[in-house]
């Protein structure tokens, strides 16, 4: 088969990465980016832009007969879109449009923290899965599961045991900007960055992303046993020596590994990389907070969101002090934590729930808000689906998006509930049928 001369695509099918090149749409130079051998030429690269900001050609999208989940109120309604905007949000009947059926419309859902990315790019121990395949399906079950703003989280710092080496993240953020440029993406992609602080190595990583403008949020975390998600040393030997198959003797130096290395280097760490983030207006995450000290402590570094507190008091400490309080949708849906902390379903109980996130499993995102308000009754469907809407677009600063409402973003995804089980029927973004 003859390829024309706009299409010269050369993919390589190695196991291990080596670059990605493409040229830019905009200037015409070739560029770089670690992944696995990609040419695209300059009219290839123009075509791509062209599909990206198709949006903002007058389009238009009329949907009625909808159960509109609003900030407070669920109403039965409709609602009109012209360029990616929503211009019209009605109660009642309309006679044009697309027919929902009272199925329920919601916001796109706002994700801030998942690295299930990582399960598409190394789906097996050893093996590494072409990068812009790998995200290309990591993308496509994000958006059939209702997100259309995604922050994917990649690991900053590693142990010597990571699954990961040096440099393939940046890999994938490169990847990640190459296949937004090439409009390859259903969902809009954005960078949280898990700095695991501990890590000798963790902020000359951080700092391989100081020109990535995709980065709008970084957590510091330390994985350390003894403390924060493993106080309970049973259940760090639990995640790690049995998972692992460790002897009784490398176990034991991973221990004494991992707390000289927070000993050394949690603390500095985590003062350049907040001073960092301030500089350069990134949402600051602390992560596990286990105590009153944990959040005093985030709060110095100008932390604003505590990631899956540990323990009640931790968390109405975080509340008490104005930080958002962000949980795991799984922890919602299977009842309980993974690894024995708090049940994010009694916080919501409690008023002290104000984000969720899908952290491992992206359907879960939009079924855990239909289990707290349908199941749980912990809150009404409206509240809840602010924990994965309008709170977390609003914690990080996105004002265009996150709400059924004129002149925001045109980010919807069409809902049916039964069985007590949210089904995704339609996913719009900026107006534009993704899934």
């Amino acid at each position: 088969m003859q390829r024309s001369s706009t299409q010269s695509l050369n993919l390589s099918s190695e196991d291990n990465p080596t670059a990605i090149h493409a040229t830019s749409a905009d200037s015409g130079t070739e560029q770089a980016v670690p992944g696995q051998g990609t040419k695209v030429s300059t009219q290839q690269g123009k075509f791509y832009k062209g599909m990206a900001n198709k949006a903002k050609t007058g389009a238009q999208l009329s949907l009625s007969n909808a159960r509109l989940v609003l900030r407070g109120e669920v109403i039965s309604g409709s609602i009109q879109v012209i360029d990616g905007k929503i211009t019209s949000v009605d109660s009642g009947h309309s006679a044009t449009g697309e027919d929902l059926q009272q199925d329920f419309l919601l916001p796109g859902l706002v994700e801030l923290h998942t690295d299930h990315i990582e399960s598409h790019f190394a789906p097996r121990p050893g093996v590494r899965w072409h990068t812009l395949s790998a995200i290309q399906a990591h993308d496509a079950q994000i958006a059939a599961s209702g997100i259309t703003t995604v922050f994917d989280c990649l690991r900053v710092g590693r142990d010597e045991d990571d699954l990961f080496i040096p440099g393939e993240m940046l890999n994938l953020a490169n990847a990640l900007e190459l296949a937004t440029t090439q409009g390859r993406l259903r969902a809009e992609h954005l960078l949280h960055l898990r700095c695991e602080v501990s890590a000798p190595d963790a902020l000359a990583e951080f700092r391989q992303f100081d020109k990535n403008s995709r980065v709008r949020l970084a957590s510091l975390m330390d994985h350390a046993p003894g403390q924060r998600q493993f106080q309970d040393m049973a259940i760090f030997e639990k995640y790690h020596r049995k998972k692992d198959g460790m002897d009784a003797s490398s176990y034991a130096a991973l221990v004494e590994r991992r707390v000289r290395h927070s000993e050394i280097y949690s603390q500095p760490h985590r003062e350049a990389i907040a001073a960092a983030c301030k500089a350069r207006n990134i949402t600051l995450a602390s992560h596990d907070d286990a105590n009153i000290a944990h959040i005093h402590e985030a709060l110095g570094f100008g932390v604003s969101i505590a990631e899956f507190p540990t323990t009640r008091a931790a968390a109405t400490e975080a509340n008490k002090r104005g930080m958002k309080i962000l949980m795991g949708a799984p922890n919602v849906v299977r009842g309980q934590s993974h690894s024995g902390n708090l049940a994010a379903k009694d916080l919501a109980h409690s008023g002290l729930l104000d984000l969720l996130s899908s952290d491992y499993v992206p359907s879960s995102l939009l079924h855990a808000p239909f289990v707290l308000a349908m199941e749980e009754e912990a809150m009404s469907l409206s509240d809840a689906i602010r924990l994965v809407t309008s709170n977390p677009a609003e914690t990080v600063g996105l004002s265009d998006r996150g709400e059924i409402k004129t002149g925001l973003n045109a980010d919807l995804i069409r809902v049916s509930y039964q069985d007590n089980v949210p089904f995704v029927k339609s996913v719009w973004r900026q107006g534009q049928r993704v899934a």
